[in-house]
């Protein structure tokens, strides 16, 4: 064990395996995991920077010839370590739905309108503060199949890429005052309720900019006790 690494409390991260949301009794692993050393190539690239980056990647709304459909939001914050230090250098990535709920996607065939305008893709290398930013719209729910009734609150997908490839973690930011929180299984698969929270982004008055945009803030914290929960956790 490094000296000093924090690791997360019981109950941050989701387990595996998660009865409620039914792809994880087919999915999730049933025996120990096997720990397979890496290789050089995964240990040491690729490395990603700056001039990897398209120049709309950050920003969704302007990926097409026209204005997608929907509310346009800035998302913003900083990824931070343990001790709230910034983390550099850092790809960020996002997906979502559009507006109505839909991807853009060849499975994704529910009657959910279709954006001409919006792909829901982006990505961004965050900057000495640790600061990402992406211009969006503000996705919609969609149904998705688990439960009866089964609607998914609005998220956005992130993807954080460290030093090399096989370096990832995936987590998912939520809206505030969501009313379908209270029926989503893959929310709800994280014990902790306080940890819960942290995947809830909170708006903020100081980046929504006038007759623009609306702005939302949403920080990542990679360990310690103020962890973001992720889908694959690490810390037990």
């Amino acid at each position: 064990m490094i000296e000093g690494y924090a690791h997360a409390p019981a109950g941050v991260h989701p387990p595996l395996a998660s009865p409620e949301y039914r792809s994880t009794r087919l999915r999730a692993p049933s025996r120990p995991a096997l720990r397979v050393p890496p290789t050089p190539t995964e240990v040491s690239g690729p490395v990603f920077g700056r001039e990897r980056l398209g120049p709309h990647d950050h920003d969704l709304t302007r990926q097409h010839d026209g204005d997608p459909i929907g509310q346009r939001i800035i998302v913003t914050g900083r990824v931070l370590d343990a001790g709230g230090h910034p983390i550099t250098g850092t790809l960020v990535e996002v997906w979502q739905a559009n507006a109505s709920g839909r991807y853009r996607h060849v499975n994704d065939n529910w009657p959910g309108t279709l954006d001409p305008n919006f792909s829901g893709g982006g990505r961004v290398v965050t900057d000495a503060d640790g600061t990402y930013r992406f211009v969006t719209i503000r996705p919609g729910a969609y149904p998705w199949g688990n439960h009866r009734n089964a609607w998914r609150p609005a998220h956005i997908h992130f993807s954080l890429f460290g030093r090399s490839f096989s370096q990832r973690l995936v987590t998912q930011m939520y809206f505030p005052d969501d009313p379908l929180f209270f029926q989503d299984p893959i929310l709800g698969s994280i014990p902790d309720e306080s940890a819960r929270r942290r995947l809830v982004c909170r708006y903020d008055h100081e980046v929504t900019e006038p007759e623009w945009a609306l702005g939302y803030r949403f920080d990542i914290v990679l360990r310690g006790p103020d962890a973001t929960p992720f889908e694959a956790g690490t810390d037990g």
